[in-house]
């Protein structure tokens, strides 16, 4: 028992060092300036320029802002534009799509906060473009069903976020808005670190990691990348993120090294990731099997474009 207790002690103290040093001024900053942009009307002018360019790949205008959000806000960001797409009657192969591009991607509340530790961020989000891409064109050309009986074409809206406040108060408001998603990651950290902690004391890891060292020989990652590998499916991607900061200040974990994992792990392509997207709507919910097969395929090429770079 006291054992237990030391573990939970450990694990606690790693997750309110990595919360308040690491996580919480990286978010507050990052989010301040992304509610500035987003109030201030920019992300969806950006959106409105980049329709264009995305409508060949399956992708509507509107799903350009669901973009922006889940690179630039938080993986949670685009149920919103989901949700609309949604109510707008939006076609499901064009939903599907959108579906699709989001998986493979790196989600902001992840990203911003690795950089602190050598995440090369604009690879990572070039690369989410080219697998999201990929994952929508295969979503609507292949996995979903021809144009006929296809819902009518509908114009894209795009949500205003314009609000009547100074500029203090907006970023005061985004700063705010990151304080609380950094304070809502505490538990999840906890949780994954103490899980992780017990199942090193136990030998489970050294079990896992002897089976899977070959797979990590071939990618030219360490035995310790199991770890978090493992983890990021399991409890999604703040966990991965927790385990993973652990593990690069014990120095087990190079820079290089997380960067040649990011493309096969900051996605919101997990149970976690799925169920909150899919929850913006009955039509989202339904084209769930087809973006999901399509989001691996983005995952597996995004992964293999950092293994080359890297």
């Amino acid at each position: 028992m006291e054992q237990i207790v030391e573990v939970i002690l450990a694990s606690g103290r790693s997750a309110i060092d990595m919360t308040l040093y690491i996580l919480m001024p990286i978010m507050v900053v990052m989010l301040a300036l992304m509610k500035l942009l987003d109030t201030k009307g920019m992300l969806a002018i950006l959106a409105r320029a980049l329709a264009p360019l995305v409508k060949v790949f399956g992708v509507p205008g509107l799903g350009v802002f669901a973009l922006l959000k889940m690179l630039f806000v938080s993986f949670s960001a685009p149920v919103a534009t989901l949700s609309l797409m949604h109510s707008n009657g939006m076609a499901r192969r064009k939903i599907a799509a959108t579906f699709a591009m989001l998986l493979p991607m790196s989600q902001a509340n992840v990203v911003f906060p690795m950089m602190a530790v050598g995440l090369d961020m604009p690879v990572a989000i070039a690369t989410s473009l080219i697998g999201g891409l990929f994952s929508a064109s295969l979503a609507y050309y292949v996995l979903s069903p021809g144009k006929n009986g296809e819902e009518p074409e509908l114009e894209p809206t795009y949500p205003e976020t314009r609000e009547r406040k100074s500029v203090i108060q907006i970023l005061s408001d985004g700063g705010q808005e990151g304080m609380r998603i950094t304070l809502a990651m505490l538990p999840m950290l906890m949780l994954a670190i103490f899980l992780v902690n017990v199942l090193r004391v136990t030998g489970v890891i050294d079990l896992v990691s002897d089976l899977l060292s070959p797979l990590m020989v071939l990618l030219g990652l360490p035995e310790a990348a199991v770890l978090p590998l493992v983890t990021k499916y399991i409890a999604g991607g703040t966990a991965f993120m927790g385990i993973t900061l652990d593990l690069m200040e014990q120095g087990l974990i190079s820079a290089n090294e997380l960067n040649r994992m990011v493309g096969f792990v900051t996605n919101p392509l997990d149970i976690v990731g799925v169920a909150v997207l899919a929850a913006a709507g009955s039509r989202v919910n339904e084209v769930v099997r087809v973006a999901v097969i399509a989001g691996i395929a983005g995952i597996l090429l995004r992964g293999i474009l950092h293994l080359i770079i890297f």
